[in-house]
């Protein structure tokens, strides 16, 4: 490999660290921005940006892997086996990935926040109370009785909320 080859991956990988550092900085900014607007708790933010961050850190080892020609016949006995370890763990517990998929929708998208009164509408099983708390997996509802139920967000998504007043 010749030097000048080496220093322009040198510079690529560089500047790719300087984008995903901006990337990061940016949609923290955009989430802080949208958590503020909306009233949102602190721990809500952190999820999203744990999430984000994560995304853009897989981003810049793909990247990084392109640019430095890393062998993929190397890898890939080593990548197969994970896939596949991985591929039957997601496929057994697919509604992780739902549960957080649906928490950032929710980030985004929800009429709630914690603190208020919310009524999620289920046939038989409604569940009614304050928020309590809001995580990757669950939302966790204050009943009047003083119960706190964990309902998955992924279900949350698919039922109807009624944002009720405050008592």
């Amino acid at each position: 490999m010749k030097t000048e080859d080496i220093y322009l991956k040198v510079v690529i990988t560089v500047i790719a660290i300087i984008i995903l550092l901006g990337l990061r900085e940016f949609s923290r900014i955009m989430i802080r921005n949208h958590a503020n607007k909306y009233e949102l708790d602190n721990s809500q933010r952190v999820y999203a940006n744990k999430f984000f961050n994560f995304a853009f850190a897989i981003i810049l080892f793909i990247v990084l892997g392109i640019v430095w020609d890393i062998s993929v016949k190397g890898l890939s006995v080593y990548f197969a086996s994970v896939f596949a370890v991985a591929g039957v763990a997601l496929f057994a517990q697919w509604s992780i990935i739902s549960n957080i998929t649906a928490s950032i929708i929710l980030f985004f998208n929800s009429p709630f926040k914690i603190g208020s009164r919310i009524r999620i509408m289920d046939k038989d099983d409604s569940v009614e109370g304050k928020v309590h708390d809001i995580t990757f997996f669950n939302i966790h509802i204050e009943t009047d009785e003083g119960i706190i139920i964990s309902y998955p967000n992924n279900l949350a998504l698919q039922r109807p909320i009624v944002l009720m007043q405050n008592k």
